[in-house]
């Protein structure tokens, strides 16, 4: 029986950190011709109340979508122009990224390694965004590698 090709997720938030992660997982694709899916996830308890009504307007939740699917767009015409690398698909959800991409996504897609960055956009962020990291790496369905260096192994310096 033929093995299915592996499938390599790849969270992303608009981070360096999560852009170099990337770099690193079309490297890996291309070297064992495996299929990338980019994953952004707009995480919607931070706009709920109290009483679970949401503090967001539908018009502010669909301009959030539209610009995460253009921010997809440009991570995989960026893997075009610069690998080379086509057989990419990307993916917007919704929810608690913690969960989604330890569990959800990869029930849903049957990844094989989930590669991520190390650090998210700022300050809080980066404290949300790790905490995000670890849980990630101690409760994954997958194999996790956490990116902690650019393509050619320097380490990933975060803008100030």
């Amino acid at each position: 029986m033929a093995k299915e090709k592996d499938s390599i997720l790849v969270p992303v938030d608009g981070s360096e950190s999560a852009e170099r992660a990337f770099d690193k997982a079309v490297k890996i694709a291309m070297t064992d011709n495996a299929h990338i899916d980019v994953l952004n996830i707009i995480d919607t308890r931070q706009f709920m109340g109290e009483m679970q009504d949401t503090l967001i307007s539908g018009d502010t939740i669909y301009q959030m979508t539209q610009d995460s699917e253009e921010y997809l767009k440009s991570l995989k015409k960026w893997a075009h122009d610069n690998f080379g690398f086509d057989d990419i698909d990307y993916h917007i959800r919704y929810g608690s990224p913690k969960r989604i991409i330890s569990y959800d996504f990869i029930k849903d897609h049957k990844d094989s390694l989930i590669v991520m960055g190390a650090t998210g956009l700022n300050a809080v962020e980066r404290m949300l965004m790790g905490s995000v990291t670890e849980y990630v790496n101690q409760h994954a369905l997958a194999d996790v590698l956490i990116v902690r260096t650019d393509i050619d192994n320097n380490p990933i310096k975060p803008k100030a």
